[in-house]
């Protein structure tokens, strides 16, 4: 069911969806892993399997088959069937979202999600499953910093912008390159304004501490 080397599903650290495994609707349909009729095998990996379900579409539904270690130490195989929805889009196609199946104050949860996470034993949305976002625990320079650090990504760099600037990736327009290129450098100068108030407030309270 969960396959090789499967482990626990339940991530460490802080009750947040960066903690836990998901699946989302976007990158399933990418995969065509969503076309009714359609059995697959779905892998969480970094770098080395780690985990992974099985998975079957229909068009109302996507059956779920896995193996979670519960809080004894037991393996328990679990079989799950989540409603799915096909949102027609504006130019064409459309776009696929879970229904979330989980039971609030006695009444079912039927939030329209692209993400669901398995915190315990089921799939469910981030407010069933009570997670928040890792940014909301974050300092205004952590956040700067990741947002510059997002940013750099999508220009194709690891570090910050001194000296040559980033070559234009492929693909990239130029008007886009250039907008990137000023939300990066702006967030580069917020977050290093944000760590040196950080830094001046660490030194004030290091001198009424003596």
């Amino acid at each position: 069911m969960g396959g090789p080397g499967s482990g626990r599903w339940r991530g460490p650290g802080r009750e947040t969806v960066e903690s836990y495994r998901f699946l989302d609707t976007n990158r399933l349909s990418m995969m065509d892993y969503l076309r009714p009729g359609l059995s697959s095998v779905y892998h969480w990996n970094d770098g080395n399997e780690v985990a992974s379900i099985k998975l079957h579409a229909e068009c109302r539904w996507l059956h779920l088959s896995y193996c979670v270690c519960v809080g004894d130490e037991k393996w328990k195989d679990v079989a799950e069937t989540i409603p799915i929805v096909r949102v027609p889009c504006r130019l064409g196609g459309s776009r696929t979202y879970f229904i979330c199946p989980g039971i609030q104050n006695g009444r079912e949860c039927g939030r329209r999600v692209a993400k669901l996470y398995v915190s315990k034993c089921y799939f469910l949305c981030r407010h069933c499953n009570r997670l928040a976002y890792a940014s909301q625990y974050e300092q205004p320079w952590q956040r700067a910093r990741r947002r510059a650090n997002k940013l750099r990504q999508r220009l194709g760099i690891n570090r910050g912008i001194v000296g040559a600037l980033p070559e234009k990736r492929k693909g990239m327009s130029a008007r886009t390159y250039a907008h990137l290129l000023e939300k990066t450098l702006d967030a580069e100068i917020l977050a290093d304004e944000a760590w040196l108030k950080r830094l001046q407030w660490l030194a004030r309270i290091e001198i009424d501490l003596k």
